[in-house]
C-alpha cells in the first residue's frame, strides 16, 4: 500500500498536524508497555498527568473533558474502520502509519470499499488531529519494534456501549460509547458482534 506524507494535499480532508510539542507526554508514553499484540487503554492516569494535558484540553478540545490513553503493539493490517462524533488526536513515540478514509463514502447499507482508503506516515512525536468524519483504526508499524501511540479523545469514548433499541439504522455499527465500527471479514471481529461491511481486500502495510 502506498504510504503518503502528512504534507501531501490528500491528507487535508482527513485531519491536520497540530503545532504543539509534547515532550512530557511522550516520555510518559514511552514507559507504557510495548506489547507484541495490540493493546488499547482508553484512559491512563500517568498520561493525563502530563504537562501538556491542559493545553490539549483547552486549546484543541475547547475545554471539553478529555481522556488520554494509548494504543501499543505491532500491527500490519487494517481489519476495521471506526469513527467518532469528534476529533481524535494521535501522538506516536516511534512513528506509525494511519490508514484513513471518509465517512461520506460509506454506502447506504453501511458497507465501505477499502479501495478508497489512503495510508499516511506519522513521524515520531508528531501530534495529528484526525477529524470526526475520518475513518481510522489501529495504527500500523513504521518502526520494526512496533508502536506506542497516545490516543486522545473526549472523556468516556470507547467505554461501555450505551443501551440501544435499534431506533437508528446506524446503531448496528456501535461497539462502544461514541464508537461506530465496520469490520473486515478477515478480522474475526464479526464473532464478537461487530458489523462486517468492509468490501475488498484487507489493506496491509
Amino acid at each position: 500500500m502506498l504510504i503518503k506524507n502528512l504534507t501531501d494535499p490528500a491528507f487535508r480532508k482527513y485531519g491536520r498536524v497540530l503545532p504543539i510539542d509534547t515532550p512530557d507526554l511522550l516520555k510518559r508514553l514511552a514507559d507504557t508497555p510495548l506489547t507484541k499484540d495490540v493493546e488499547y487503554v482508553a484512559s491512563v492516569d500517568t498520561l493525563e498527568a502530563s504537562a501538556e494535558f491542559n493545553t490539549i484540553c483547552n486549546s484543541v478540545y475547547g475545554g471539553m473533558p478529555i481522556q488520554i490513553g494509548y494504543c501499543n503493539g505491532s500491527n500490519h493490517k487494517l481489519n476495521a474502520v471506526e469513527y467518532h462524533r469528534d476529533s481524535e488526536v494521535d501522538i506516536p513515540v516511534q512513528g506509525c502509519v494511519l490508514i484513513l478514509g471518509s465517512e461520506q463514502d460509506i454506502e447506504e447499507d453501511f458497507t465501505y470499499d477499502t479501495a478508497k482508503l489512503e495510508a499516511f506516515e506519522v513521524p515520531a512525536g508528531t501530534a495529528v488531529e484526525i477529524y470526526g468524519t475520518t475513518l481510522h483504526y489501529t495504527p500500523c508499524n513504521l518502526a520494526q519494534e512496533g508502536f506506542q501511540t497516545a490516543i486522545i479523545l473526549p472523556k468516556g469514548t470507547n467505554t461501555d456501549k450505551p443501551e440501544l433499541r435499534g431506533e437508528m439504522p446506524e446503531d448496528r455499527l456501535m461497539t462502544a460509547k461514541n464508537k461506530w465500527l465496520i469490520a473486515h471479514a478477515e478480522s474475526g471481529l464479526g464473532k464478537d458482534g461487530a458489523f462486517v461491511g468492509l468490501k475488498g481486500t484487507n489493506p496491509e502495510v
